[in-house]
């Protein structure tokens, strides 16, 4: 019974490697999971190491105060790898633990696959020099991303990116506003402010200002993801204006589908809105310090993945200073009054997605029959 230790350190990743491991068991029944992941990954047999909530972190600075913490947590993965001696080591996305996971059992002589190319290409391209010798694969979710790694003399692979087999684009509208009293004529906004401690705390407070600003008759929604769900619901609490909250994929999918426009830190979360058609606005805001750094090293225009794939801004964005809720407001109401701005974002988002899927199959089972030819070196 071979054995894959999945190392996840997100919402995001979690989905992901829920994905891979349903791919996998279907290629090979007998395969055993261990490792690090969430609620999605438990529902495909993983049982976790430790909360998948202790690694959900994002900016340089906000991770500070848990550095003590992240890095008893490194130590106990590679101890928990080092006694269960697996035949792969697959590391999903959340660069900032996970190169460093596989740095440290490189002498293990375990077999290593990272899923999700670290973003280097937008900033920081130096660090690829330290890449060499950290995987025996490396799976990218995005189609540029292999000749920009050629270029360095890394061999990569697109597998595509797993948001094209979500269920994103099959909620049931009408059920969502059965569900909670919705009249089929009132409008309806998703408000997704991330998965992450971090981005949440910051972004609530805007979010919530700029529902202020528009119309009354609109009906917010709040998706909640599970590592930071009490955190936005406390956060929630706060706003004078009270959105309905909701838990889960086919939830949040049929919110989704009931929705006019949506408001959303960027992220995967561009993705599922774009594959479910809800026209949208990107805001985001870090550590002002962090923001700061940020601007020094970034190279890239654009922070939504639509938009760098589309190579201009189809989905408006805001990030930092200009994450204003008279900002977002100006944005979001073209695409709540004016049908033919939403639906020009609908189509040029539907030429990116097209642009998302692999050769043949699906992402997950591209990533899984990735993992197995490594598997088979062993």
């Amino acid at each position: 019974m071979p054995l894959i230790y999945l190392v996840a350190g997100e919402a995001s990743g979690d989905a992901l490697g829920a994905r891979l491991m349903a791919a996998l068991r279907a290629r090979r029944p007998n395969v055993a999971f261990a490792g690090v992941g969430g609620e999605q990954m438990a529902a495909q047999g993983l049982t976790t190491l430790f909360p998948l909530r202790d690694l959900a972190l994002m900016g340089l600075l906000e991770v500070l105060p848990r550095l003590r913490q992240l890095r008893q947590r490194l130590q106990q993965t590679v101890e928990d790898i080092a006694a269960r001696r697996p035949e792969v080591v697959v590391t999903i996305d959340s660069p900032g633990f996970t190169l460093r996971l596989l740095g440290r059992i490189r002498s293990l002589n375990v077999k290593r696959v990272h899923y999700v190319a670290p973003q280097v290409w937008a900033w920081r391209e130096g660090r690829v020099r330290h890449y060499p010798g950290l995987w025996d694969q490396l799976l990218c979710l995005l189609p540029f991303e292999p000749a920009f790694f050629a270029r360095h003399g890394l061999t990569a692979t697109f597998v595509g990116h797993p948001v094209s087999e979500s269920s994103a684009d099959q909620g049931d509208g009408a059920r969502f506003r059965a569900a909670h009293g919705i009249d089929v004529d009132t409008r309806v906004m998703t408000v997704m402010p991330g998965s992450r401690r971090t981005e949440v705390s910051r972004l609530l407070p805007v979010l919530g200002e700029t529902l202020l600003r528009l119309p009354d008759d609109l009906v917010p929604v709040v998706p909640l993801a599970g590592p930071v769900a009490e955190t936005v619901r406390d956060g929630t609490r706060q706003w004078r204006r009270q959105p309905i909250l909701v838990s889960g994929e086919q939830a949040k999918y049929d919110a989704f589908a009931a929705s006019a426009a949506a408001l959303t830190k960027s992220g995967t979360s561009t993705l599922e809105l774009a594959m479910a058609g809800v026209p949208m606005v990107v805001a985001y805001r870090v550590n002002p310090l962090t923001a700061a750094i940020a601007r020094r090293l970034v190279k890239v225009r654009y922070a939504s993945i639509i938009n760098l794939i589309a190579e201009r801004e189809v989905i408006p964005e805001f990030i930092q200073a200009a994450c204003t809720a008279q900002r977002l407001t100006g944005a979001l109401l073209p695409l709540l009054d004016d049908a033919e701005a939403a639906q020009a974002q609908r189509t040029a988002m539907r030429a990116v997605l097209d642009q998302l899927r692999p050769g043949a199959g699906t992402p997950s089972e591209a990533a899984a029959d990735a993992v197995l030819r490594v598997l088979e070196q062993s």
